[in-house]
């Protein structure tokens, strides 16, 4: 009564038949359509780097967008609900598609362990396991583990983002994934480095396949 729910994106007052983000904003929203186009503009992003079955994104991200309102409100604000309607949009579309049906389990890039403590949440949770449950897999949020802080490159030019390829990951003990097809999934892709480095372990299994989706690509 007090506090009316507002729109993740544009901050208007929602309708009673909108949730998270107003119809207006929806239709706005810069859709990539990556995975129905069987577009390679994610792959080619990691090119000679990792190799990945398939990949995608959801939006398009530019800076003073509403994409970028939903991104920072997911991240910074506290506001989860924001990555589990990116994700059951996205894997509602990814359900449709054979080269996403071969899919074992879901993956997010994990954050830092002090980080999670402060934030308190991975942003990239609710986004994973909405895709995993539309996709009706696994989702393990405890195989890969984070070993160094690294600081955010959505807000860099594209210099600074090479120059930030530090990020390091490590297996947790007593997971086997061997022969398994694993789906990656992050907010944003900018140069790849974060899912390069996520890659270099996983592909320590073996007949392992890795696929990405991820909410955003940076433009």
């Amino acid at each position: 009564m007090f506090f009316p729910q507002v729109c993740e994106a544009c901050n208007s007052v929602l309708g009673d038949n909108e949730f998270v983000i107003c119809l207006k904003c929806r239709h706005q929203l810069p859709i990539t359509n990556f995975h129905f186009e069987n577009s390679d503009a994610v792959k080619k992003i990691l090119y000679g780097r990792v190799k990945l079955e398939n990949a995608t994104a959801l939006l398009h991200f530019s800076k003073k967008t509403i994409v970028q309102n939903l991104l920072h409100n997911l991240k910074y604000r506290g506001h989860e609900q924001i990555g589990g309607v990116l994700g059951k949009w996205l894997g509602v579309e990814l359900k449709t598609i054979d080269a996403y049906k071969t899919i074992d389990c879901v993956i997010p890039v994990p954050l830092y362990k002090t980080k999670l403590r402060k934030r308190g949440y991975n942003q990239v949770t609710r986004f994973g396991k909405a895709i995993a449950q539309e996709l009706n897999v696994e989702f393990n949020d405890k195989l890969l583990i984070k070993t160094k802080p690294t600081k955010t490159q959505v807000f860099k030019g594209r210099f600074g983002r090479s120059e930030n390829n530090s990020a390091v990951f490590d297996l947790s003990k007593d997971q086997n994934f061997n022969g398994k097809h694993i789906l990656i999934v992050d907010d944003i892709i900018t140069t790849g480095a974060t899912i390069e480095s996520c890659a270099a372990v996983l592909l320590k299994f073996d007949n392992i396949k890795l696929s990405l989706a991820t909410m955003a690509i940076a433009d």
